[in-house]
Parts: C-alpha cells; structure tokens; sequence
C-alpha cells in the first residue's frame, strides 16, 4: 500500500492494464491530459491497455466520444463496455416490449438491431436503466415510477452500476443509485458492466488478442477510482489495482492534499482488492 508518483514505477509487473475511463480517463467534459500519457507512454514501453467502462453503450459508440473529449486512439487497444453486455440480456426479449430510462437519443445504438419497442411501463415486460433522464435527477424523484414497476414485477436490466460519476467539478447521480433504490424495495435487478465477471472476461480476451498470447493474472493490472465496481471487481476478478483517489472519493481522501495512506486503505479493504498502489491522478 503506498502513493505512487507513476505509472512507470510499477508498469514492468505487468503486461496488459484494464483501465476504468470515466473518473481516471476523462471527467465527463475534458480528457485528463495526464491518464492519457500515461497510457500511451505504457503501450510505448510494450504493454497494452482495454479500457474497460460501465458507459451504457456499445464499445462503437464509445470512440467517437472519446474522440470528442480528447482521449487519443494511440492511448488503448481495445474498448469493452456495459452497454455491450446490455445488449445481450436486452436480445432476451425479442419481440417485446421494454421501458427505457435513461437519455431517449443518446442511448439508441443500445438497440441497434435488437427486436424490441420502446414503450411504457404499463405494457413492458422489463425495464432498462442506462442513467437518470437528466443530470439534475435524484433516485427519490422515481419513487411513483418504482411503486408501477413492482406492482407489475417488472426485471431491471441496469446498463451502468455505477452509483455516480464527476461530471467536471460536480458529481451526478448513474443508474446504479436507482438500481439501488428498485432492489432495495424488493425490485428484481440484473446488473451489467463492472464488478460482474462477464465484462472482464471479454477484456481478458481482448487483451490477450493484443498481446498474442494467455496472460497471467498477476500480470493483469486494474485502474479504477471506484470501490464498488474496480475493486470490487478487481478483486473478484483476482487481478492486481492502481487506486485513482482524486475522483468520486477525492473529498473524504483528501485526495489532492494530504491523503492518509491508512483512511484509503479502510476504504478499499472491504473490497478484498490487492493494491499495487494509489495515485490521485493516473499520470506516468
């Protein structure tokens, strides 16, 4: 357990990165200069990097966002995302109806090519959550919506697990936070992306596709600035983590000014992770 001033003090350990994107490569609005540098200058030293993100949408459609933000292609290998494990529970219900909850343009590369309608409530068989209609919303502003999904025993499909993200200086709430709310009411919830298995699986192979060869797993690297999904699922997953601490957790870790290596470590400890190290930015 120690602070790191780089990726390069730790990088020769380790042959691939799987690598969170939002809060560690990007805050929403602006790529962060340093995460990005830092990865291209480890796929420069020969290692490779799967980004891996609970964005509710399919790896596709990510690039052109990260375009957008910044995020230069030459940073990573391959992307893998909630949306892409989303797509295939949502392909169970062909034919049917699903309600949708979240962004209503944004999100409709999540059903390219699936046989499903977008309807109301009243007459769908499952609802899928990618995030809050706006950025303003809060969990309790669903609880009429909630009180119809469980007196029809409604499943949620919940594309992001996360609970909130940064959005520049603020945080906002995700889809997990309502997903919380639905089971912690007795709602049935199935969870794609981060912590779950599946979606590191499929980044275990794309990096394994990059690198030509079967990686160890102690030669497997997660980045992530979330307990609940990268060190959970670091964890689960049995892969090494680099903490990013200036992210969601940056005021109680006190992340950009004297962070108690101790109060990070009871933070994560309960996810069972191995930290190779903490660090408030990725940089190299």
């Amino acid at each position: 357990m120690q602070p790191l001033s780089g990726l390069s003090e730790i990088s020769s350990r380790y042959d691939a990165v799987l690598s969170d994107v939002w809060g560690v490569v990007h805050n929403g609005v602006a790529a962060h200069p340093s995460a990005v540098e830092a990865l291209r200058s480890y796929r420069q030293s020969g290692g490779r990097v799967v980004l891996i993100t609970n964005a509710p949408r399919p790896s596709s459609a990510i690039i052109p966002l990260l375009d957008r933000l910044g995020v230069a292609r030459d940073a990573y290998d391959a992307i893998v995302s909630s949306g892409d494990a989303t797509r295939t529970m949502i392909s169970e219900y062909a034919g049917e109806v699903i309600h949708h909850v979240g962004s209503p343009t944004e999100d409709d590369a999540l059903y390219e090519g699936l046989n499903v309608t977008r309807g109301g409530a009243e007459a769908a068989q499952a609802v899928v959550v990618t995030d809050l209609d706006t950025d303003d919303d809060t969990p309790d502003m669903y609880n009429e919506r909630v009180k119809l999904w469980l007196s029809r025993n409604l499943p949620m499909i919940a594309a992001n697990p996360d609970r909130v993200v940064e959005h520049g200086e603020r945080l906002i709430y995700c889809g997990g936070a309502l997903a919380d709310l639905y089971e912690a009411r007795g709602g049935m919830v199935r969870m794609a992306g981060k912590p779950y298995r599946p979606i590191y699986q499929e980044a275990l192979r794309l990096a394994e596709a990059a690198v030509g060869r079967p990686i160890p797993r102690q030669n497997i690297l997660a980045i992530g600035d979330s307990v609940r999904t990268d060190a959970i699922g670091a964890a689960g997953f049995g892969i090494d983590l680099l903490f990013i601490t200036g992210s969601i957790h940056a005021s109680e870790l006190d992340a950009f000014g004297k962070p108690d290596p101790e109060a990070i470590h009871r933070l994560v400890a309960p996810s069972g992770a191995r930290l190779a190290g903490f660090m408030p930015r990725l940089s190299w």
